[in-house]
């Protein structure tokens, strides 16, 4: 092969690797300019009554239950019910003696979420304009509803709060925050007010009924990723996901190897299985002219964070034999990427520990790559990840916003 082609391919590649380092720091350095300009969709942007299923997803483990629920009767609004689904769970000592709770025990295992979903939403008790989905180790602040409502209220039919972290007590709970922080700061508020989409993150979500149901209604989403091909549909049809900062659940960190081991090579199996929903998303972009869509399929398209730091790291080392006046791009991109991300922490308020916790990151990012030679057949070995921390209820609760 010609070495000039040779030559443009391992350019390009570098590109296609490279861009992930600096899109963060163009969002942020493009930031003070952009404009959401939210456009009413005559068939789908209209505003609902403010009634809420929310759904509490569990799987072989309820021993949070307790904490999820008692923050969820705490909200300031309080047009809702609350539905947990105990997939595989012992439900006998179940019992919340309250009008707004329903334990649904499928009589079968489900093992899905989406399947869990749809059992309660063939279950509510009447028909809410609106659900949120809720995981089983989460808290809800009070404010949770009432803040998805200025979004809801304004006509948007998707709206991913933030997920902030219960836990801080170890080096792996500090860095799994750290990653969130980084992902909510770029991916949800800067991405969103750009005029994309928030991505999803799981939980914390909400959507209006008819939305969740002819998005994935007909759709058969196993394992993990529902997230994914939600957000996907989404953006198909030219509607935004928004971003409510406000709107804060409480998420248990990662704390053992172990358990950051199952957690990341289920995600990382996700992201192999659905990246390429990316490119789709791309080419009805150019298409439609969507800044939108095609913002959000580049994000789509990017691999996890140790991932592509992994990649570039590998191309400028090969650099030093191919050509190492590349490295200079390479030295710019990295640097852009650690400014990115040290910004993401320093607009949101972050706690001391987590600064502290960043020396573990090699030993964090080692364990991820464990993850990675371990993602085949993720799936199959588990679809939840244990739960093994009990929050201090009364200062979360009355956090400020």
């Amino acid at each position: 092969m010609d070495t000039r082609i040779l030559i443009l391919i391992w350019q390009i590649l570098q590109l296609v690797i490279g861009y992930n380092l600096v899109l963060p720091m163009l969002l942020y350095i493009l930031y003070p300019a952009a404009r959401n300009k939210f456009r009413v969709n005559k068939v789908w942007n209209q505003v609902t009554e403010a009634d809420y299923g929310i759904i509490v997803t569990a799987y072989q483990q309820t021993h949070a239950l307790a904490e999820v629920v008692a923050s969820l009767l705490k909200q300031h609004h309080t047009n809702f019910m609350i539905y947990i689904v105990a997939d595989q769970c012992d439900v006998s000592q179940l019992n919340f003696n309250h009008p707004k709770v329903i334990v649904l025990r499928p009589e079968e295992a489900l093992q899905s979420n989406t399947r869990s979903h749809f059992y309660a939403i063939n279950r509510f008790v009447r028909p809410h304009t609106r659900l949120t989905i809720i995981d089983s180790d989460n808290i809800v602040h009070p404010a949770y509803l009432s803040e998805l409502n200025i979004y809801f209220n304004k006509g948007y039919q998707a709206v991913q709060g933030l997920r902030a972290a219960k836990n801080l007590n170890t080096t792996y709970a500090c860095l799994d925050a750290a990653r969130d922080i980084f992902y909510h700061y770029y991916d949800g508020k800067l991405l969103f007010k750009a005029g994309s989409s928030a991505t999803l993150a799981g939980s914390g979500m909400a959507f209006t009924t008819k939305l969740y149901r002819f998005c994935l209604e007909k759709l058969e989403v196993s394992g993990a990723g529902f997230d994914k091909v939600l957000q996907a549909e989404i953006v198909k049809y030219r509607l935004q996901i928004a971003f409510a900062k406000r709107a804060i659940v409480y998420d248990e960190k990662t704390m053992q190897p172990e358990q950051l081991v199952k957690q990341r090579s289920r995600w990382i199996g996700t992201w192999f299985k659905y990246s390429g929903l990316g490119f789709k998303l791309i080419l009805q972009g150019f298409k439609n002219l969507s800044k939108n869509q095609l913002l959000f399929g580049l994000v789509l398209l990017r691999p996890p964070l140790f991932i592509f730091l992994i990649l570039s790291a590998l191309c400028a080392l090969a650099n030093f034999w191919i050509n190492p006046a590349y490295n200079w791009f390479w030295l710019g991109g990295f640097t852009s990427f650690i400014l990115s991300f040290f910004i993401a922490l320093l607009h949101s308020k972050t706690d001391k520990r987590i600064y502290r916790a960043l020396f573990g990151i090699p030993k964090f990012m080692f364990y991820q790559i464990l993850s990675l030679i371990k993602v085949r057949g993720a799936s199959k070995r588990s679809v939840a990840t244990d739960h093994f921390y009990h929050a201090d209820m009364d200062k979360i609760m009355h956090n400020k916003l």
